[in-house]
C-alpha cells in the first residue's frame, strides 16, 4: 500500500513538471526557457510567496477536513461542508467585484441541496439483508457507535467546517484574482503555487510519515495505478485553473457537481451502482440549478412590460 503523503507531493512536482514542459514548448528554444524560468521565477521569489497564501488554506483546509470528520456525523459533515458553494460565492462578491443577480443566488441554493441530495447515497443504510448477514456483529457496531459518538465534539467540528468552507472560498476567488490581474502566464502562476503546494507537502508528508517513508522508501508500495492516480490529480489541479482563469469559481463548482452526477452514470454501468431516488431527485436539482445559472431566467419568462 502507497503512502497517501506521498503521493500528494509528487503530484505537485509532476504539476510544476508540467507546467515547465509547456513553457518549454511555448518558448520554442532551450536558450529562451531558460532565461524565460530565471526571469519570471527565480528573480521573482515575491511573486511565488504570494502563493503561499491560498497554498496555506489549502493545507489548513485539508486539515480541518479531518477534524471535522473525526467529531461529525457523515450526513451532518456532507450538509455543511456545501457551504463552500456560498463562501466561494459571497469573496467571488467581496474579492472580485462580481456582481449576482437573484436568478444566480436562487441557483446556487438549489446546487447545494442537491449536491447534498446526490451524496446522501454513499450515507445511505444498509439494506435489510445486509443487515440480516450482520447480526452476528450489530451489538458490537453498536457499542463502537456509542463510544465514537462520546468522543466527538460537534461545536469543534461544526467550527472546523465552517472555517474550512471559509478557507476554500477565499483562497479559490484570492487565486482566481491573483490570474486576472496580473500579466504573469497561467503556467508560471501554477508553477508559483506549485512550489508552495509541494513546500507544505513535504512538511506533512515528514510530519506523520517519516518513519515509514525511512523504512519502505518515498515509492513504496507504487504500481500503475498509483502513478495513474497521481499523475490525474496532478493534471487535474492544473484543469482547474485553466477553468479559474477563463470562467470563474463559482462555475468551477457547477462543474464539480455536475462530475458527480457523471461519476454515478458511469458507476451504474461499470460497478454495478443502483442510484435511489434520493439520488436521482438530487441529480435532476443540480441540473436545473446549472440551467438557471447559465440563463437569464428571470428576464426569460418575465412579461414584457408595455409602454404606456
Amino acid at each position: 500500500m502507497y503512502i497517501a503523503s506521498t503521493a500528494v507531493f509528487l503530484a505537485e512536482v509532476l504539476k510544476i513538471i508540467a507546467c515547465l514542459a509547456v513553457m518549454r514548448y511555448e518558448q520554442a528554444s532551450w536558450a529562451r526557457f531558460v532565461s524565460f524560468v530565471h526571469r519570471e521565477i527565480v528573480c521573482r521569489p515575491k511573486e511565488t510567496l504570494k502563493m503561499l497564501i491560498p497554498s496555506g488554506l489549502y493545507a489548513l483546509q485539508n486539515n480541518l477536513l479531518y477534524v471535522a470528520l473525526s467529531n461529525l456525523e457523515a450526513a451532518t459533515f456532507q450538509v455543511t461542508y456545501q457551504m463552500k458553494i456560498l463562501s466561494t460565492a459571497i469573496f467571488s462578491v467581496v474579492l472580485l467585484g462580481r456582481s449576482l443577480s437573484r436568478d444566480k443566488w436562487m441557483a446556487l441554493v438549489l446546487l447545494m441541496i442537491g449536491v447534498t441530495l446526490v451524496q446522501s447515497q454513499s450515507m445511505a443504510s444498509p439494506s435489510k439483508a445486509d443487515d440480516a448477514s450482520s447480526a452476528s456483529t450489530a451489538s458490537a457496531a453498536t457499542t463502537a457507535s456509542e463510544t465514537m459518538a462520546h468522543q466527538q465534539s460537534p461545536l469543534i467540528g461544526l467550527l472546523a467546517v465552517i472555517t474550512s468552507c471559509i478557507s476554500s472560498g477565499f483562497a479559490g476567488c484570492y487565486f482566481e484574482k491573483i490570474l486576472k490581474t496580473s500579466e504573469t502566464s497561467m503556467w508560471v502562476r501554477n508553477i508559483q503555487l506549485g512550489i508552495s503546494g509541494a513546500f507544505f507537502s513535504l512538511i506533512g508528508m515528514l510530519m506523520y510519515d517519516s518513519q515509514p517513508i525511512r523504512e519502505g522508501g518515498l515509492l513504496q508500495g507504487y504500481g500503475m495505478l498509483t502513478w495513474v492516480v497521481v499523475a490525474n490529480q496532478a493534471l487535474g489541479g492544473l484543469l482547474v485553473a485553466i477553468v479559474v482563469k477563463y470562467a470563474d469559481n463559482i462555475l468551477k463548482g457547477f462543474a464539480t457537481s455536475l462530475s458527480i452526477i457523471v461519476s454515478g452514470i458511469i458507476s451504474f454501468y461499470l460497478f454495478n451502482f443502483q442510484p435511489t431516488f434520493v439520488f436521482v431527485i438530487g441529480a435532476c436539482i443540480v441540473m436545473i440549478s446549472s440551467y438557471l445559472y447559465g440563463v437569464d431566467f428571470m428576464k426569460k419568462f418575465a412579461a414584457p412590460v408595455k409602454p404606456h
